[in-house]
């Protein structure tokens, strides 16, 4: 049995956010929330919200219990990217290029 989490438009760059999701990937979902509590990055602020959800959907939705679940798989690709403009010298102007991300969580049941 598989249940899914996504979360979308992240105001983070996906590089910034795969370097959390490395190590969560394969964990125990009770391992992996506590390894996000001690982490102190806005990316795993987003990861542990991610994964209450997944919980809670395998919870509600399917009866699991939270200690059976693990995480399957998860990724992270690259969302909409907002291009804005920075006033440079002699009239010029620099693209800021502001990244978004988007993340899906696959848990499982270890039967």
């Amino acid at each position: 049995m598989s249940i899914f989490a996504k979360y979308k438009k992240i105001r983070s760059s996906p590089q910034k956010m795969r370097l959390i999701v490395n190590i969560i990937r394969g964990k125990n979902a009770l391992e992996a929330l506590k390894i996000l509590e001690s982490i102190n990055k806005k990316s795993s602020y987003i990861l542990r919200k991610l994964l209450k959800s997944a919980i809670s959907n395998a919870e509600h939705n399917y009866s699991l219990k939270l200690a059976t679940l693990f995480i399957s798989k998860i990724f992270v690709d690259a969302g909409p990217t907002m291009k804005r403009m920075l006033p440079r010298a002699k009239g010029r102007a620099d693209r800021i290029l502001k990244r978004t991300s988007q993340i899906t969580m696959i848990l499982s049941c270890v039967k």
